[in-house]
């Protein structure tokens, strides 16, 4: 199983796919050839093979690579949400750099099917269900998610606080003197809108559940939601100047309208900002301000903690916090004095 294979697969040279798998040039490729790099890489069973020429120099045997699979437990492609892709993208790198194999991969609407035992441990990515993690494991202990909060299950875990990423958020707009905030996301059991609702309510600012808007958090929703807040403003019902995206996916939408409608708003620009920093928030106009979740940290340790487990280095259960941080760029704004807020 080797890079020739790989390439000829998908049809492009060794050192492409060579660079692409460790990760040393990123802009070697595009994504659409990164992705079927990736792709063949796991339908091969790709692992690098320097440990396998050391151990048989030595005169031993090759030690068989650990088989991980991953469990997308909130999304049922990769396509549908940027942030899962890119913290899977990291994933598949980091299981490569510890010699380890990517196996099954596996969607939310698979994930209840599955059979799991002959893996060697199982990454979960995102919120997932107690009936789901009953089921995993049931076939398999090796187990670790990776989520925006503490589930509080029996497995290890590696979360960066949603909560907190929402405060962050909101902090930063207060600061700049906005005090009617429009929300968009998911409102249902959602850290990151109860983070906002509670920085309202500290800051002994309003809540008005006209400016909330209920959404998947995918561009299609947003639009539709970002069209009835514009209209809700323009016609006098309402009024906000900045907006809250639980997503930059969602912040990504709402600032290409923006710029759209950009004659309709007067001069005081709305501020966005949002979380994830996905690739796509330095590359829309205006550069998007976003709470940094650490993806690559996230994946490392992940990939560490359950390597570890399978290893038998540890039996309790651990909990791997990451911080956020917010990443300033152009699309917030202080508020005008003379703007009515």
């Amino acid at each position: 199983m080797s890079l020739k294979e790989i390439a000829a697969r998908v049809g492009t040279s060794v050192s492409t796919v060579s660079r692409v798998l460790n990760n040393t040039s990123p802009t070697c490729a595009s994504k659409e050839l990164q992705d079927r790099i990736w792709a063949a890489a796991r339908d091969i069973g790709y692992q690098p093979n320097e440990a396998a020429r050391s151990l048989q120099k030595a005169g031993r045997s090759p030690v068989k690579a650990p088989r991980i699979s991953i469990i997308l437990a909130r999304i049922t492609s990769l396509e549908q949400e940027p942030f899962f892709a890119e913290l899977f993208r990291s994933l598949e790198m980091e299981l490569l750099r510890q010699k380890a194999v990517t196996g099954q991969v596996i969607y939310a609407e698979e994930s209840l099917t599955q059979d799991l035992s002959g893996s060697d441990g199982v990454i979960i990515l995102g919120r997932c269900s107690p009936l789901l993690l009953e089921h995993i494991v049931s076939q398999n202990r090796n187990v670790v998610g990776i989520w925006r909060n503490p589930m509080n299950f029996d497995v290890d875990e590696v979360v960066c606080d949603g909560k907190k990423a929402a405060e962050l958020a909101m902090g930063h707009l207060i600061s700049l003197g906005h005090r009617r905030i429009a929300y968009i996301g998911d409102c249902s059991y959602e850290s990151r809108y109860v983070g906002y609702c509670d920085m309202l309510i500290r800051n002994n600012l309003p809540m008005d559940y006209d400016l909330i808007k209920q959404t998947n958090q995918t561009k299609e929703e947003a639009e539709t939601a970002f069209h009835e807040l514009l209209v809700e403003k323009l016609s006098g019902k309402t009024d906000f100047s900045a907006v809250f995206c639980a997503n930059d996916s969602t912040a990504v939408r709402v600032l290409e309208l923006l710029v759209e409608k950009k004659r309709l708003l007067g001069k005081q620009p709305i501020s966005v900002i949002s979380i994830d920093d996905i690739e796509e928030a330095q590359n829309t106009k205006p550069y998007l301000t976003t709470i940094r979740i650490p993806r690559g940290e996230m994946a490392h340790m992940a990939v560490l903690l359950l390597l570890d487990r399978i290893a038998k280095g540890h039996e309790e259960i651990v909990r791997i916090e990451f911080p956020c941080r917010i990443v300033q760029r152009a699309s917030c704004h202080p508020l005008s004095p003379d703007t009515e807020n």
